[in-house]
């Protein structure tokens, strides 16, 4: 692996957050499989393609891509993430596919080895975009494609204003929002900005459209709950609460979690919707 440029990624994805998103990997897939359709659709993949999947994570789109692809790479930051990647993909039986652990800021991508790039949430935390983007260009030939799906307007997903009902019952007050052109979840949510990264890391035909989801966080509200508690937010949530001891909190925060999450629960089980950005675009 070689040496990430944004340490405290690294340090988050190798430690807690990485092992909680591997552990739950199928849970996480539940709530994140509904833009796989859009995503592999716009990436136009066949039996010739050799496919990049940035941020793959556990893998699931890098082994939907290897069902079809002539070869698949999966790069993610993740240690405890690609090990589960890598188990999948084994007890699956694929064999064009390969996962390797490193920044697509930096990471040595072999050039114009690739005709396609994806990545389902995997591309809003770099610490230069452009630098990785044109990272990502390099390993494309001339002419391959990028297709990706960002995180959009926070307003229109349904899980963050789960988290901003749960503040107010907490009584925990809101935080400053990080520099707008900050790494972040939201750092692409700007189609403007978006459009202006891609072109100047090398990218031609560049076009955002919207794709919401409605993914399934839990069979039920307190199911849903375990999962949000668990997750980087979650338990960012403790730490404000009660810094010293964080476990002490987390009696308060699962129930303030159920009932916030209680009026989405369905017969398939508790649904949120996420609004996001399908974007595709062409190297020069």
């Amino acid at each position: 692996m070689s040496a990430p440029v944004d340490t405290a990624q690294s340090e988050a994805w190798n430690g807690e957050e990485g092992r909680h998103w591997s552990d739950h990997q199928d849970r996480w897939n539940a709530v994140n499989e509904g833009f796989n359709h859009p995503l592999l659709t716009a990436a136009a993949i066949d039996a010739d393609t050799r496919v990049l999947d940035i941020g793959c994570g556990a893998g699931q789109t890098t082994r939907l891509a290897a069902r079809t692809a002539a070869a698949t790479l999966g790069l993610d930051l993740s240690g405890p993430m690609l090990a589960t990647a890598r188990a999948l993909a084994a007890a699956e039986g694929l064999e064009r596919i390969a996962f390797e652990q490193g920044d697509a800021q930096v990471h040595p991508l072999p050039a114009a080895a690739f005709d396609v790039a994806i990545s389902r949430f995997g591309i809003m935390f770099f610490a230069d975009p452009v630098a990785a983007f044109a990272n990502i260009a390099r390993a494309l030939r001339p002419g391959g494609r990028l297709a990706f799906v960002c995180m959009a307007d926070p307003a229109r997903t349904e899980w963050l204003a789960v988290h901003d009902t749960v503040r107010g019952l907490l009584a925990v007050p809101a935080e400053e929002p990080g520099p707008a052109d900050g790494p972040g979840m939201f750092s692409l949510a700007d189609p403007d900005l978006v459009r202006r990264t891609l072109d100047a890391a090398g990218f031609d035909r560049v076009r955002t459209e919207p794709v919401d989801a409605a993914g399934r966080f839990g069979r039920d509200a307190q199911d849903a709950a375990d999962l949000l508690l668990g997750s980087g937010p979650g338990r960012h949530l403790l730490t404000l609460l009660d810094p010293g001891r964080p476990d002490a909190a987390a009696p308060r925060v699962r129930a303030a979690f159920t009932t916030a999450l209680t009026p989405h629960q369905g017969p398939d089980g508790v649904r949120l919707r996420t609004a996001a950005h399908l974007v595709t675009a062409v190297r020069r």
